[in-house]
């Protein structure tokens, strides 16, 4: 039987508001400041704009060996091309994320709510891009058609997780589904998305759930996205406080 691993927890993005920057050492810039006491993040400016491969490469230069990133998929992809035709859309975004080299941790597809399951589609999709990458990969759905068993073996059939989320759009949704190798959680905010800060309670709850799942390939991870406040970063320092304890 495989040893526990230690979850991993970080934020949607490396800002440091100003009231929690003495909790983090020093660095020559916010993401080698963020690394100091966090070993994971999640890229989110990649869904609208992308980055080059250079600038992806220097993010790597600036953090320890064991940090790993999480890059979203761009938008292009996943809301203006519904997953068709995508083929030199991954090429490009493909290559720049290689600038990471070892520290890419694994890719981010967050689908829009009005995409229902059409399991040609995308299954069309994710062998497209096992074409080209072995990286891990999670997939963020919104429509309630996700969340059914046919969904859920779609997603093992091709190595994909499904990401825990809060507030979920259905009960579902609250609890990792599809390939069990990567479990992925994001906690957007609750009761305001992206805005509120979640209390003690709610994070040991996290913390038990994510302890059920810390047996398999890889470190199950927890992405705090409830940023517009700068709560994430007090939520993920919190979790790791309350997981070392669990």
């Amino acid at each position: 039987m495989a040893a526990p691993v230690t979850p991993k927890v970080g934020c949607a993005g490396w800002s440091i508001p100003s009231r929690y920057a003495a909790l983090f050492g020093p660095g020559d810039s916010a993401l080698a400041r963020y690394a100091t006491r966090l070993d994971v993040v999640e890229i989110n400016s990649s869904f609208y704009r992308p980055h080059q491969r250079s600038t992806y490469a220097r993010w790597a230069a600036a953090v320890p060996p064991g940090f790993r990133f999480s890059v979203k998929l761009p938008r292009t992809l996943s809301h203006d091309s519904g997953l068709v035709g995508v083929g030199p859309l991954l090429d490009r975004f493909l290559d720049e994320v290689d600038g990471l080299g070892a520290k890419l941790g694994g890719l981010l597809l967050q689908l829009p709510p009005s995409l229902a399951l059409d399991t040609r589609r995308a299954g069309g999709f994710f062998r497209a891009l096992r074409r080209r990458s072995a990286v891990a990969l999670v997939c963020e759905p919104r429509h309630p058609s996700w969340f059914e068993a046919r969904a859920d073996a779609l997603l093992e059939e091709h190595g994909v997780s499904r990401a825990a989320v809060d507030p979920p759009r259905v009960a579902a949704a609250a609890v990792p589904g599809g390939a069990s190798s990567w479990r992925y959680w994001r906690w957007h905010g609750a009761p305001r998305m992206y805005y509120s800060d979640y209390p003690d309670p709610a994070l040991a709850d996290l913390a038990r759930q994510v302890h059920t799942h810390r047996v398999g390939r890889d470190a199950p991870w927890v992405i705090f996205d409830n940023t517009a406040h700068g709560f994430a970063i007090a939520n993920a320092l919190r979790l790791k406080e309350i997981g070392a304890h669990a």
